[in-house]
């Protein structure tokens, strides 16, 4: 038996709020060994997160208490530890690699400047000394143009490259644990493969230990020696991965386990109207340099892209962070100018402006990938849903303005006595729903789905999927769905475009080319998702 690097006894976590005290992990015991690989999974409000910060004392006190547990470094106890010997640890024996890097790096500092801080931090390196390190670092994960990023900003690297930034941080101290918390949760699945298989090349090369926070299974399955499942604070199963996986013997883990997006598209009416056609789509964006910022190039953002959905049809578009799905959603909407011809309902709306577009709205709605940050923090659910009902003038009245609202939380699932409550109040899955509700109301013939189920657990994507579909089929409903889940597109399109670099590079019924793709570019997306062999 491996000697444990890591030890976690008995952990529980209370969080003291007012007038009453959430239990957000109870009783929590694992431990990990050099060279290990230990994932930690379940939903949203498991207790996943909490419990890895908890290793790093990186909870807010009073607020959050620890009423028993052990936390043991190579023997050392870490629980109630002084300031002294955790600053240290942080960073030092023990790093982490945050969910979301954009929030995690300082958007006023360079690159070279926050990964540098950390050695100058634990191990007093000059400024030259910390410049030489860095630009080993960088190499180390595969940072492409080292030279070149050294000065960048975060917000200029893509969320690949940032994530390999906090990965660089994370060893620069030649850490014996690294945490590495949600780490391609909105990552193309391409650029999701290509982190995992560094953190394990990492990991053998450098020997650490390596706990992985995730509800991603796939990952799991590819990635980790044993599993703990984690459920309302509790760890209600934990083992050898392969063995929980075939054998898995607690009600949670088996509902896990069967909680991937099922079923396929609807049958589409062969008498189905068309309800949008877009022909020779191009969005580009102009690049001005000099003191007179003269144009001196164009990046094809969307070039030359053509589709059509009919009623009750969705059409999927997947493709990695940049290839232009998100722009190409936007420019069918026209809520970004663009050129070629767009035809909604047969009608021509190519060159149709604010004021033109406006009486079509309603009938064009868009659900955003970040539910968060599309509704409003001032204004309660009951408002958001709503809105709409306002600006289109739909109801005679506030009462039956109401209703309607009630009618819409209902139809998605959330209960309409928390009409009153506020966005902060609800999970993501929830959100997600909320926003949905907020499109369906007005009762639209087409709706662009921006990834809508991307940073959602399992469960909640296999849920928000079939209340998808069963808006579709109730209501008739045209979709263009924009993912790189490609799990969640197989069971929502009947149709598909594959995008690179703003041009459709294979396009067809799902069914034939999830089954016989001819684009090397497809066959890799293809590989990067669904192969399950071990890294």
């Amino acid at each position: 038996m491996s000697v444990p690097v890591l030890e976690v006894e008995n952990l529980s976590v209370d969080f003291c709020l007012p007038g009453h005290t959430v239990h957000a992990v109870r009783g929590a015991s694992f431990s990990v060994a050099k060279g290990e690989t230990l994932a930690i999974v379940g939903e949203s409000g498991s207790g996943k997160s909490v419990t890895a910060l908890s290793i790093l004392q990186l909870l807010p006190y009073p607020m959050a208490q620890h009423p028993s547990g052990s936390i043991r470094l190579r023997g050392e106890e870490l629980m109630g530890a002084p300031e002294h010997v955790l600053h240290h640890v942080r960073g030092g024996a023990i790093s982490m690699v945050f969910q979301e890097p954009m929030t995690s790096l300082n958007p006023l500092h360079s690159i070279e400047r926050q990964v540098g801080e950390t050695l100058r931090l634990h191990k007093g390196m000059s400024r030259k000394d910390a410049r030489a390190r860095t630009l080993e670092l960088l190499e180390l994960v595969g940072l492409p143009d080292v030279e070149k990023r050294l000065g960048s900003y975060p917000h200029e690297l893509s969320g690949g490259q940032r994530q390999r930034v906090m990965i660089a941080m994370a060893l620069a101290n030649d850490p014996d644990v690294l945490i590495a918390d949600e780490p391609t949760t909105a990552l193309d699945v391409t650029v999701q493969a290509q982190i995992l298989k560094l953190l394990k090349d990492l990991q053998r090369r450098l020997g650490m230990a390596l706990i992985l926070i995730t509800h991603d299974l796939g990952i799991v399955r590819r990635v980790a020696d044993k599993v703990c499942v984690m459920n309302n604070g509790e760890i209600v199963e934990a083992g050898e991965v392969a063995h929980v996986f075939s054998d898995p013997s607690h009600p949670y883990t088996k509902a896990l386990l069967a909680a991937e997006p099922k079923g396929e598209a609807l049958v589409l009416h062969p008498d189905a109207p068309e309800i949008l056609r877009g022909e020779d789509i191009r969005v580009h964006f102009p690049i001005r340099t000099g003191l007179f910022r003269r144009q001196t190039g164009a990046i094809k953002a969307v070039d030359g892209v053509s589709l059509s959905v009919r009623a009750g049809e969705t059409v999927g578009v997947v493709g990695e962070s940049g290839s232009g799905k998100t722009t190409l959603g936007f420019a069918l909407l026209r809520l970004l100018e663009s050129h070629g011809n767009i035809q909604f309902e047969g009608q021509d709306i190519s060159g149709h402006g604010i004021g033109q577009m406006r009486p079509l709205r309603k009938d064009m709605q868009i659900v955003f990938q970040d539910p968060f940050g599309s509704l409003s923090p001032r204004m309660s659910v009951g408002a958001i849903v709503g809105e709409g009902l306002s600006v289109h003038r739909i109801g005679k009245s506030r009462e039956e303005r109401e209703i309607l609202i009630i009618n819409a939380l209902e139809e998605v699932g959330i209960d309409p006595e928390a009409r009153h409550r506020y966005p902060h109040e609800f999970s993501g899955g929830q959100r997600q729903r909320i926003s949905i509700a907020r499109a369906m109301i007005l009762k639209p013939k087409l709706v662009v789905l921006d990834e809508p189920t991307s940073a959602l657990d399992v469960s909640v994507q296999a849920q928000v999927v079939d209340l998808l579909r069963g808006l579709q089929e109730k209501h008739g409903l045209a979709y263009v769905f924009i993912s790189h889940d490609l799990r969640v597109v197989r069971a929502m399109a009947s149709h598909i475009l594959v995008m690179k670099d703003g041009r459709v590079v294979e396009s067809g019924a799902v069914s034939e080319i999830f089954s016989h793709p001819q684009q090397d570019y497809t066959k890799e997306l293809f590989r990067a998702a669904f192969e399950t062999s071990r890294f």
